[in-house]
């Protein structure tokens, strides 16, 4: 990219001698689709298991939370745009090699069947919602309709949820300009942490100490997943080629070596790991804690990540100030 070379001249953290453009909006959105993701995945599943009086959160009340998750990552991705007025142009055409094209449609889809799904418990989760939409000419009629559909709904959320939570991570490993994301654990990784990070919701708010103690469980394979896939993504890039291990070096005993250990796997994995098992046990609090930390590794992972990959490169560039540099590139 000649953008990069050209922004070489100086030594300015962002700028070179790397060029990151992508910033907060973008890891929020990540997060929060993932986490959509897994929301749609646990109603579903509690759905089509009938678990209704087990899991009642879960059923009746849990997919409401999607779309607006999903919602409050779109409007930061809305935010990201430089040239707003022209997302249309996402849906002008499909372009089967590229991951934010597969991503784009993913949402157009995704969209319905979630409302669907929410629609399809609203009366028995949200009863007084459901009475404000019975008001609408069309309302009762679309609840009845998701009502009588809401196995098949709940079957077509399952697939269209993992493509969601998945498609960001391939998005990612995609960019080979960037080695730190060239790997194909991204994917199954931002999907597993998308399901923890949906999985500790109904730890904190369900009412019953049974679907409590079934999520705190889920959780803890969901998080044990998550280290495997995390130590999956290093090796791959400890055996890759050069420019991979110098990736690596970033959180390797380089600038971002701290940040990777200390702000995300610890406090991120391992510690909410041992405070969910310790919750298991009976100590509340420690689960309550886990939580907390468990929402804030899933959006560190992303954040990291984006943060990261955007320093990783292929190329070497010279730092220091030479004007006859930037006159022959700009002839």
């Amino acid at each position: 990219m000649i953008e990069e070379v050209l922004v070489t001249a100086r030594h300015n953290p962002k700028i070179d001698p790397s060029l990151g453009i992508w910033t907060w909006e973008i890891s929020v959105y990540l997060f929060l689709g993932g986490m959509t993701a897994g929301i749609m995945l646990f109603a579903a599943w509690a759905m089509l298991t009938r678990k209704q009086e087990v899991l009642a959160f879960a059923h009746d009340r849990f997919a409401l939370w999607a779309p607006i998750a999903l919602s409050l990552g779109m409007t930061t991705l809305f935010l990201d745009l430089e040239h707003k007025l022209y997302v249309w142009r996402f849906y002008t055409s499909f372009e089967p090699t590229s991951p934010m094209s597969w991503g784009a449609w993913i949402l157009v889809l995704v969209y319905p069947v979630m409302i669907l799904q929410t629609l399809s418990t609203l009366r028995r989760g949200y009863p007084t919602l459901a009475g404000w939409l019975e008001r609408i000419p069309v309302g009762g009629w679309v609840m009845d309709l998701s009502e009588n559909w809401r196995r098949t709904i709940a079957a077509l959320a399952i697939p269209l949820a993992v493509g969601l939570g998945i498609y960001t991570g391939v998005l990612l490993s995609a960019l080979s300009a960037r080695p730190f994301w060239s790997s194909g654990a991204l994917g199954p990784l931002f999907l597993v942490s998308g399901m923890s990070t949906a999985a500790v919701i109904p730890v904190m708010v369900s009412r019953l100490k049974g679907e409590r103690h079934f999520f705190e469980t889920t959780d803890v394979g969901l998080i044990f997943l998550e280290v495997v896939l995390v130590s999956i993504f290093l090796i791959s890039l400890a055996t890759g080629a050069a420019y991979h291990l110098e990736a690596l070096d970033l959180v390797m005993g380089g600038p971002f070596t701290e940040a990777f250990w200390l702000w995300f796997v610890v406090p991120g994995l391992l510690v909410p790991m041992v405070l969910a098992f310790l919750g298991l046990r009976g100590y509340r609090s420690f689960g309550l804690l886990a939580s907390v930390l468990v929402l804030y590794g899933g959006f560190m992972l992303r954040y990291l990540m984006v943060e990261i990959g955007q320093v990783s490169t292929w190329t070497d560039y010279a730092v220091q100030f030479d004007p006859q540099l930037l006159e022959r590139l700009t002839q």
